[in-house]
């Protein structure tokens, strides 16, 4: 057992009397639990008048306690796991730096009896607390602590119920969040796959016609390349004035065959004695010679003969 500066002092045992342990006035400022735990007949314990500052998480594994000794030392606070004293009744805090008790002290329900004078604790707290002067009192203020306690309790499961229920509503937007954010990403990877298919048709489309384009320009090209050489030409403006003269000289033939027309009637005829007839034969011999003078008249009258 530890003492003062931590030396070893009697055994736990020498100090057991009957299920009364005592150690009070013992210079302690740790609590030998190792050792008390080895010791379950030790219902009862008496720390009191030590130099204790904490009790250490283990000491909430002595389950054994009912009646526990506490005061005059310089406890600040109490182990998280108190409560797991559930067979606790008697519970002497007096004397020491306490300002609030654990959550868990709710779950003493055994406590019967309890003094936390002379500590520097909540107002809310001491109020309800009240005095201990007496028996009465301190088996009051076990009820009334208990009772505050169990509500402080249910209010941190509510509020921590409400903020699990937040919580589980946070994740559930985020989810619905993401859900959403990714419905919109498949739709803009739709839309967008929509619009490259589009592209692509239009460039097939804009291909396919450039190459009916071609396809029909080497047809032209092909037909132009078969037509005559002369069509292979480049295209002239249309040629008014041959057929102009076709025209004249169609005429100057008909006026010509009713010149010859008249001339065989002048010369084969009887009418060759008649006056006209004299004239016309005269000019038809005058004419004949102008021709044979005019070779370059000839000939073109022989070209367009032959056309």
């Amino acid at each position: 057992m530890s003492r003062g500066g931590g030396g070893k002092g009697l055994s736990l045992k020498d100090k057991l009397d009957g299920n009364e342990l005592d150690l009070s006035l013992c210079d302690l400022n740790e609590v030998p639990v190792r050792e008390l735990a080895a010791l379950p007949k030790a219902t009862i314990l008496d720390l009191s008048c030590n130099n204790l500052i904490s009790l250490p998480s283990d000491f909430c594994s002595l389950m054994h306690l009912v009646k526990l000794d506490l005061s005059k030392n310089r406890l600040q606070q109490l182990p998280l796991d108190f409560g797991r004293l559930v067979n606790l009744q008697h519970l002497d805090l007096l004397n020491n730096r306490l300002v609030t008790l654990p959550v868990s002290f709710a779950q003493l329900k055994n406590l019967k009896w309890l003094d936390l004078k002379d500590n520097p604790l909540d107002p809310v707290l001491a109020k309800v607390a009240g005095d201990c002067l007496d028996e009465k009192q301190c088996k009051q203020a076990a009820v009334k602590v208990l009772q505050h306690m169990k509500a402080i309790q249910s209010e941190q499961d509510r509020q921590r119920q409400r903020k699990l229920q937040a919580e589980r509503e946070m994740e559930k937007k985020r989810e619905a969040e993401q859900r959403a954010k990714e419905a919109q990403e498949r739709e803009l990877r739709k839309r967008e796959k929509a619009e490259e298919k589009e592209r692509r048709r239009r460039e097939y489309d804009a291909q396919k016609a450039a190459k009916q384009e071609m396809e029909k320009k080497t047809k032209k090209e092909t037909v132009q390349t078969r037509k005559p050489a002369s069509s292979s030409r480049p295209p002239q403006p249309p040629r008014h004035k041959p057929s102009w003269s076709r025209s004249v000289l169609r005429v100057l033939l008909f006026v010509l065959f009713c010149i010859l027309c008249a001339l065989a009637a002048c010369k084969l005829t009887e009418l060759q004695r008649q006056p006209l007839c004299v004239s016309v034969n005269t000019l038809y011999e005058d004419v004949v010679a102008a021709l044979q003078n005019h070779k370059t008249l000839q000939n073109m009258l022989q070209h367009n003969s032959q056309q």
